[in-house]
């Protein structure tokens, strides 16, 4: 499934007009980075809810928190909440840096492309 939502042109194809490459490629890209994001959300959700003990509020605002690179809110009392939260940032850092990564990928596919299809036009491969 997820191996063709995400194929790209080949070097031989043409570059997606504008409207099908921000529906097809953007927004499969937009969709990903959404379920991502929802389910590191619900993740930490439940871990501060299970380790510490706090409200579905409070949980949720410190993993909205620590996913959106902020930092904790409230202040950790378990020895349990404390290891989750420490190993909650650094799974929240790697997603971050895989967002970015995810969400420039077309736009930077989009540029190779069609500066690898300017270089055919001139005369070189």
């Amino acid at each position: 499934m997820f191996r063709h939502a995400f194929q790209y042109e080949r070097r031989s194809e043409p570059l997606l007009p504008w409207r099908v490459f921000l529906l097809r490629r953007v927004g499969k890209t937009l969709l990903a980075a959404a379920l991502v994001t929802v389910l590191s959300l619900v993740i930490g959700i439940l871990g501060y809810h299970i380790t510490e003990g706090m409200g579905w509020l409070d949980a949720f605002l410190n993993a909205a928190m620590i996913l959106g690179g902020m930092g904790p809110v409230d202040t950790l009392h378990s020895v349990a909440g404390k290891l989750f939260a420490a190993l909650y940032a650094l799974y929240s850092g790697l997603v971050l840096i895989g967002m970015a990564g995810l969400l420039l990928a077309p736009f930077v596919h989009r540029l190779m492309h069609r500066f690898h299809l300017e270089g055919r036009h001139e005369g070189g491969d």
